[in-house]
């Protein structure tokens, strides 16, 4: 009978609308995907017959003028800021949310959350105006030159905390509070009510998290350009200037043609690929129960 009553429910004519609406913004948004690839991929495939995959990873340099196009120290920059920021923006992220949510008094929670939206709505050039008239000094005092790999890492950090900090406080705050109150019956301390159940509860919504940061991560463009140093080099240490593969994009299409041009277009399939296999990854994992 449920079954039945729910089938004449979605041939209401409302229903119907509903779900053709959802099917065509749907159609829509794949669309919206597909292009995208497909106008990298045609863009790339001139400078892709004329020279192979292989040399964008084996090639002395980047150097278009002299037909040398290697991406390898740019790929190693983006990975290695975005790695960095991601391993100090997750724990930082949700420690805050955990404090905010389960120890931090009422008035204290809601300062901390408009904050946190504050910085989530800051453009990035502000931050990277930031970063450059005061971070890269200081980090400059430190160990010149300044504009370095530890400064992006510290930029990405700041700008990506509102999102992890943002989805944790929505992912405890979605924890039943039936678990709550059972494990607090049951005479647990908040800390083991927090470690037992919150997070095991929270996880998937946990994980949601790391993967919206490491997306902004792994494109974020302007605020790593302004600190960064724009030097395509493979860093030996987090105070050496790096190029990343986004930087490198908008410094040069402005001005490039021909291979160069395509050579920028094979650095955004490789952003692309980055994303797709987080996104792999992440439907690979939800599969096997991983993080559910």
């Amino acid at each position: 009978m449920t079954s039945s009553k729910n089938n004449t429910l979605f041939r209401l004519p409302s229903d119907r609308i509903l779900i053709w609406t959802l099917r065509f913004c749907a159609l829509i948004a794949g669309t919206i995907a597909l292009l995208i690839v497909s106008f990298l991929i045609i863009e790339a495939i001139p400078v892709i017959r004329h020279m192979g995959i292989a040399r964008f990873f084996t090639d002395a340099d980047w150097h278009p003028t002299e037909g040398l196009f290697n991406l390898l120290p740019m790929l190693w920059g983006t990975l290695f800021a975005m790695a960095g920021s991601v391993l100090v923006a997750t724990p930082l992220g949700i420690l805050s949310a955990m404090f905010c949510h389960y120890y931090a008094p009422p008035i204290v929670a809601k300062g901390y959350r408009q904050l946190i939206q504050l910085l989530a709505g800051i453009p990035s050039v502000v931050y990277g105006f930031w970063g450059l008239v005061v971070l890269v000094p200081l980090i400059g005092r430190i160990r010149p030159p300044g504009p370095s790999l530890v400064a992006g890492v510290v930029i990405l950090t700041i700008m990506i905390l509102p999102t992890i900090a943002l989805t944790a406080d929505a992912a405890f705050a979605n924890v039943p509070q039936q678990y709550l109150r059972g494990a607090a019956a049951l005479g647990l301390s908040r800390w083991g009510i927090i470690k037992g159940v919150v997070f095991p509860s929270a996880k998937s919504g946990l994980f949601t998290g790391v993967l919206l940061e490491t997306g902004r991560a792994i494109g974020e463009t302007m605020a790593i350009l302004m600190v960064c140093g724009n030097v395509v080099q493979t860093p030996k240490s987090l105070f050496e200037p790096i190029r990343t593969l986004t930087a490198n994009i908008a410094l040069e299409m402005s001005y490039a043609l021909g291979d160069h041009r395509s050579a920028l277009f094979v650095s955004g399939l490789v952003l692309m690929a980055f994303i797709v296999a987080l996104v792999a990854a992440a439907e690979s994992m939800s599969r096997k129960g991983i993080y559910e």
